[in-house]
């Protein structure tokens, strides 16, 4: 992802004083839309390929599948409470990291409660308990329109954008002192060097997605100049990279370990990375994201992704059976946990690094709208256009009792959510950080609306309420 955002492109402009060629090099992508797009899009891809495999698991059937639709429901309020809950601690003690444009969260976070809104009126109100092709067909035409209306607002176009002005958005998402890198003399292993672009290239490239250490220091990092990216000889670094992805996923000692002197520290280290070792290789077969600006890294990841969604449906299956647990409770359980990790992770990144608290928090928004949008509406859209053509039937949703009561306590416990950010912005100036006891507590109220959603979710598909 960080290297599809970094991607530029040649302008060739006239000044109108001077009558000289100005040769300029700006970002293909627009923050708001990678914050959309690219990062709540692909840390959403696990819910959405679940729903998706779920969908075709069930095609032909006149009842939809459950998983999906439970999955991205339990998804949403995790992104919404525990995410919060953990990027409102991330920030240093004091520090304080607030939206800069409150009129593009404030569209993202319209279209996030429309979302589910719109669902709940598909089920209750327009078709109760069934799905239409129309209705599918409709919500996922709307995720084109958040784009559009999300992208209006960030360009300020009149009559489609708040009158809200923007804040101080440094050029420098991330501060300077956060992305300096040293160059690393007498390393021993040339294809052991990590392709960095010099930050000196392209200013204000936002590094949200890197999980490396903020240092850059150490053998597995190189600066490479910028004007050298363009030379054929990177690609031979990229594949002496990848060469090294493999030898350092079947590596049970790192370097770092073998400087350790507890041999009981050690043994644990290596047995964790033997743990890793199975998915540390299948996922060395990604192509380094130095090559074609990492878009074939994030396809290939995606496409690994969608594997083990298949897989973990499989899981659910087998585990409800045996223990006799509703599926639909291990969904937004178990199963959206999981599958929001890396909506945590991203999140979690964005907190740490960026100067602002757009992205952290933007991530939380447009997940959750991708998951009604594109996750559920994909998937009802492929099992409502099959019913239509083979059968002439509409699609029945399974359990939609129980969503629907799952939506009435999601935007229930969701209001206190927002009303505490915006009462942080009020008192504090921030939605992130500021002093670690009301950080702390602000974490804690969190989650307990996170423990309020569940509890009361599973009580209601068990039939107790």
């Amino acid at each position: 992802m960080e290297n599809v955002v970094k991607q530029t492109r040649e302008v060739v402009e006239i000044d109108p004083h001077t009558n000289s060629t100005v040769v300029r090099r700006e970002k293909v992508w627009n923050y708001t839309i990678a914050d959309i797009t690219l990062l709540a899009f692909g840390t959403s891809f696990p819910q959405i390929s679940l729903a998706t495999i779920d969908a075709l698991k069930n095609l032909g059937d006149l009842y939809a599948g459950g998983l999906g639709p439970g999955t991205l429901v339990g998804s949403a309020a995790f992104d919404l409470f525990p995410i919060h809950a953990v990027c409102v601690v991330v920030p240093k003690a004091g520090e304080l990291k607030k939206i800069s444009d409150l009129g593009v969260w404030l569209v993202e976070l319209f279209w996030s409660f429309w979302a589910y809104f719109w669902l709940y009126i598909i089920l209750k109100v327009w078709t109760p308990d069934i799905v239409t092709l129309w209705e599918a067909l409709l919500t996922v035409l709307q995720f084109g329109v958040l784009l559009v209306h999300a992208y209006a607002q960030d360009k300020r176009w009149p009559y489609l954008s708040l009158p809200l002005t923007r804040g101080e958005r440094p050029e420098d998402w991330v501060p300077e002192e956060a992305t300096s890198y040293k160059h690393v003399d007498n390393v021993d292993d040339e294809h052991s060097r990590i392709i960095q672009i010099d930050e000196n290239f392209e200013r204000g490239i936002v590094d949200i997605f890197s999980i490396h250490s903020g240092s850059r220091t150490g053998p597995m990092y190189h600066n490479v100049p910028a004007s050298d990216l363009a030379e054929s000889s990177n690609e031979l670094h990229a594949l002496s990279l990848w060469k090294e992805q493999f030898v350092d996923a079947l590596m049970l000692e790192s370097a770092q370990t073998k400087k350790l002197g507890n041999i009981y520290v050690r043994a644990l280290q290596m047995l964790w990375r033997l743990l890793l070792a199975p998915w540390r290789v299948m996922f060395a077969l990604v192509p380094p994201c130095q090559i074609a600006h990492g878009w074939i890294a994030f396809v290939c990841c995606l496409t690994f992704i969608s594997g083990i969604a298949y897989v973990v449906t499989k899981l659910t299956d087998l585990i409800s059976c045996v223990t006799g647990i509703n599926a639909y409770v291990i969904a937004f359980t178990a199963l959206a946990s999981g599958t929001s990790w890396p909506d945590l992770v991203a999140s979690k990144i964005a907190a740490e690094r960026q100067t602002t608290a757009d992205s952290a928090i933007a991530n939380i928004t447009c997940s959750n709208s991708v998951n009604i949008y594109v996750g559920i509406g994909v998937p009802w859209l492929i099992d409502t256009a099959y019913n239509f053509i083979a059968y002439r039937e509409p699609l029945r949703v399974q359990n939609a009792a129980g969503l629907s009561f799952s939506l009435i306590v999601f935007f229930a416990t969701s209001v206190g959510c927002i009303s505490v950010l915006v009462l942080r912005r009020l008192t504090l100036g921030a939605e992130l950080g500021g002093p670690k006891p009301w950080a702390w507590l602000t974490s804690i109220f969190f989650m307990l609306l996170w423990i309020i959603f569940v509890t009361l979710s599973s009580l209601k598909v068990s039939g107790i309420i």
